[in-house]
């Protein structure tokens, strides 16, 4: 493309994505000193580099997702300051809290969007800081899981026999006396040796809490997505149902959106993922805009927006990355 035709492409897309309809050469000629007829070949050009085609039968052009690729490159090109951070918004994610904090993450990326927004949470903790066990039921113990972060997980252990409370205690005081701060493969290995001290009936809820200690959940349950309902809002997604009820699919489902993020985490500063243009995305009519987080230098996840190909890219871009530097300050305070 020459300039004339890279400004035109330009023109052509934030015009659409300012109105939603497609754009005529009379419109494009009254924004450049030049005639319908000379716009209408620079058109034909761009159409024919694949970069915007006609729906329908109108007489305007819209953007394909090669000419939305296009003008989302220059963006991210142009857009590599760092942009300041709102001390209100830094305070809508709590410090201390880094499960709370990836959710908050994931419901201000959708309300300053608009769109759905998307947190890929840490991967849990390998190690663990302190354990707990609480007596549910006769044969039900709840293992309680605080990681060197703060974080706190829970695991149901089903036992063979009742464990009165001062059982519990003396098993997760021997836990926390000898393996606080090791991962429970370690303590795996570890506590084979130890066995022979302890009561059995101890040393059996031990190698069940290792068990379900070591046990990774569903990585999909790292996925968090909030405000899906807002994208129901944007009359391009609702225009096809059966489109729409295979977005929602993929909501519920998140595998697609996992994969995304998981490969997102490998790049570096804000990406743009665009439906028919990525194969990454499940969907043409969809964009994902996303931003890697973590502390000291080591991504622990990734987190963007999920929303229409026809999104206002220069607003999402910063929006995307304040809330990944915020992320990473919050996490910071466990870290």
């Amino acid at each position: 493309m020459d300039d004339r035709a890279s400004a035109l492409l330009n023109v052509l897309i934030e015009r659409y994505i300012a109105d939603g309809q497609p754009v005529g050469s009379r419109t494009l000629s009254k924004m450049f000193d030049l005639s319908p007829a000379t716009i209408r070949n620079v058109m034909a050009d761009l159409e024919g580099l694949g970069l915007i085609h006609s729906p329908h039968t109108s007489a305007g052009r819209i953007p394909t997702p090669q000419g939305y690729r296009i003008f989302a490159d220059r963006l991210l090109a142009v857009q590599q300051q760092e942009f300041p951070l709102d001390a209100n918004l830094t305070q809508q994610l709590p410090m201390y809290e880094p499960a709370k904090a990836v959710s908050c993450a994931a419901d201000l990326l959708s309300n300053l969007s608009q769109f759905a927004g998307v947190v890929l949470a840490p991967k849990r903790a390998q190690t663990f800081k302190q354990i707990d066990f609480i007596r549910l039921s006769e044969k039900r113990v709840l293992l309680i899981i605080v990681t060197p972060s703060g974080d706190v997980q829970n695991r149901i252990l089903f036992v063979s026999r009742d464990y009165n409370e001062l059982e519990l205690i003396e098993a997760s005081n021997f836990f926390n006396q000898h393996f606080s701060g090791m991962s429970f493969a370690q303590v795996r290995h570890a506590l084979s040796g130890e066995l022979s001290s302890l009561q059995h009936n101890i040393s059996k809820l031990m190698q069940a809490a290792v068990e379900a200690g070591a046990t990774e959940p569903d990585y999909a349950d790292a996925v968090v997505i909030s405000g899906e309902s807002k994208l129901l809002s944007v009359s391009e997604m609702v225009a096809d149902m059966d489109k729409l009820r295979h977005l929602f699919d993929l909501f519920e489902k998140k595998t697609d959106w996992l994969h995304l993020l998981d490969v997102s985490r490998k790049a570096q500063g804000v990406q743009i993922y665009i439906g028919g243009d990525s194969n990454l995305v499940p969907l043409d009519e969809v964009s994902v805009v996303t931003a890697p987080y973590g502390v000291d230098g080591q991504v622990l996840g990734t987190l963007g927006v999920i929303g229409p190909s026809r999104m206002a890219y220069d607003k999402v871009i910063p929006i995307v990355d304040i809330t990944a530097r915020m992320l990473s300050n919050a996490l910071s305070y466990n870290a």
